[in-house]
């Protein structure tokens, strides 16, 4: 019989395997690729020392087709829960050397169980996806793993945090899970995501496209909207995802993490004041705007290359952690489309499941007019940026800088959808058209009819824009709580925020929402 010593040695024996026991060579072609091991990203993104592994030595149990000759300790994924910037996240990493990443039977168990553990404790979750898909060998089991983990997905969303890390191949059902989650990052020609390759796409539709054209990351972040953030290397990767989880509260029932701001919440920006161009069709950059206002300019953007009228990220103000969206002047003329109300809706309905005030610029000439657009069901589409907001019940701040047409004006955060302060710059234009559209039908006959149309025009332009477009008309009515000069818009946001901390609003009873899907 051994002693208890014998067996505490053969613990610490098997546990060093577990840690040292892959193929050395392997190891070294990884990190000649770019790539890390499974256990070295878990390291990587967490607090030095703080991971804890669960169900270390679980193996899968399927015998058939040589699966008993190799049953590894760990079935392939690594997971446990550990700290990032002192806080608790529970985090699983797919292992590529062992069965190509395969999803079997034990492999999701040991996933649902630490999303099940998140979900109990209120704490975020970050999948590490580098898997070739379900394992063949295990058949319909492997497929009732990944129905499992998309049901806690789900049970999940809006619950805690869910953060998918993106470092390999994600394809087929695989895709479903990261698409259930909150953020999805990928890897600069690092990673790739696809229901089906370029090989099943060429035999059945004879198209041929490379893996980097059909799933690679900037295919993900500019062309299908599926991916939130593109790094450049792993370690670009667990940088811009530790920065993230910096605004994130643990779970629902906690709101954002403060962080003490020496940036003074009284300070003016005279810059704000000249930033808007005299000619209200030139273009400018609405980030500008954001950063001469929020604290220390610190702007973390999400989806920059897709929707790219549409702005949104994170930002805090007075230490506050905000959410912020506006429309961007310097693309599309700041036009909402297809993919920017998309893009807009899923950041406001995130915000506002977890307790993040919103803060909203506005600059916005309407809707992108054409068929294509009709089409692809912008009036479908841009009623889900005007459901989230209209849902919404965090505080919601929002600044009107330049245009504010149509129902555009409406959908982006206006008193009326119950926005807490809004305020307007005196470079403010709110109407239900630009001025020459407006100019164009209401006096069609007279400039027909008149000796110089085009002078008569520039003169009714300048009439309507004085007199039906400007802030004031909005703010004699409340539908603005006040005109400021930019440079005091820091100071006045801070304010009301600080106003709107504590704000409480109930929607009536039901199931759940039915929005425009």
């Amino acid at each position: 019989m051994n002693t208890t010593a014998e067996k505490i040695e053969a613990l610490r024996a098997l546990k060093k395997k577990l840690l040292d026991g892959q193929d050395s060579a392997k190891i070294a072609k990884r990190h000649e690729s770019g790539k890390y091991t499974a256990r070295e990203r878990i390291e990587k993104l967490l607090d030095p020392g703080t991971f804890r592994e669960t169900d270390a030595f679980a193996r899968h149990r399927c015998y058939d087709f040589g699966m008993d000759k190799q049953r590894p300790e760990g079935d392939g994924v690594i997971t446990g829960y550990g700290k990032v910037n002192g806080r608790l996240v529970y985090v699983f990493s797919q292992d590529f050397m062992v069965f190509g990443g395969s999803l079997g039977e034990v492999f999701a168990e040991k996933i649902c169980k630490i999303m099940d553990m998140a979900i109990q404790n209120g704490a975020p979750v970050i999948g590490i996806n580098d898997s070739g898909g379900a394992r063949i060998q295990e058949g319909v089991v492997s497929l009732g793993g990944y129905a499992e983990i998309f049901y806690r997905n789900v049970l999940s969303s809006g619950v805690v945090p869910q953060i998918s890390a993106i470092m390999g191949p994600c394809a087929g059902g695989a895709v479903y899970s990261p698409a259930l989650t909150d953020f999805i990052m990928m890897v600069d020609k690092g990673s790739h995501m696809f229901i089906t390759g370029p090989e099943v796409i060429k035999s059945v539709t004879r198209e041929e496209v490379t893996f980097e054209e059909l799933g690679g990351a900037i295919t993900h972040n500019s062309k299908s909207g599926v991916a939130n953030m593109m790094a450049a290397s792993e370690d670009d990767a667990f940088e811009q995802i530790r920065h993230l989880l910096s605004f994130l509260p643990a779970n629902n029932m906690e709101d954002p993490p403060f962080a003490p701001s020496d940036d003074p919440a009284d300070r003016m920006d005279a810059e704000l004041n000249t930033l808007i161009p005299d000619d209200p069709n030139r273009p400018y950059d609405m980030r500008d705007v954001v950063r001469h206002i929020v604290d220390h300019g610190e702007f973390f953007e999400i989806q920059p290359m897709w929707g790219a009228n549409l702005i949104v990220g994170f930002s805090r103000l007075g230490g506050r952690v905000i959410g912020v969206v506006g429309n961007q002047p310097a693309y599309l003329a700041g036009c909402l489309d297809v993919d920017a109300s998309i893009k807009g809706a899923r950041f406001v309905r995130f915000c506002d499941a977890f307790n993040i005030p919103l803060l909203t610029f506005v600059d916005v000439p309407g809707f992108l007019p054409g068929t294509s657009q009709e089409y692809a069901g912008i009036i479908r589409n841009g009623a889900k940026l005007l459901y989230a907001y209209c849902e919404a019940t965090v505080p919601k701040l929002t600044v009107i800088t330049r245009k504010a047409y149509g129902g555009a004006y409406d959908v982006m955060c206006s008193k009326h959808i119950r926005s807490d302060f809004n305020v307007a710059w005196p470079t403010a234009e709110i109407a239900v058209m630009g001025a020459e559209g407006a100019v164009n039908i209401i006096f069609r006959r007279e400039l027909s009819q008149h000796a110089d149309p085009a002078k008569r025009r520039i003169e009714l332009v300048e009439t309507y824009r004085d007199k039906f477009a400007s802030p004031y008309i909005a703010a004699e009515r409340g539908y603005i709580d006040d005109v400021i000069e930019p440079q005091e818009t820091r100071p006045r946001l801070i304010e009301a925020l600080e106003a709107c901390a504590n704000k409480r609003e109930r929607h009536p009873p039901r199931k759940h929402c039915n929005m425009p899907l």
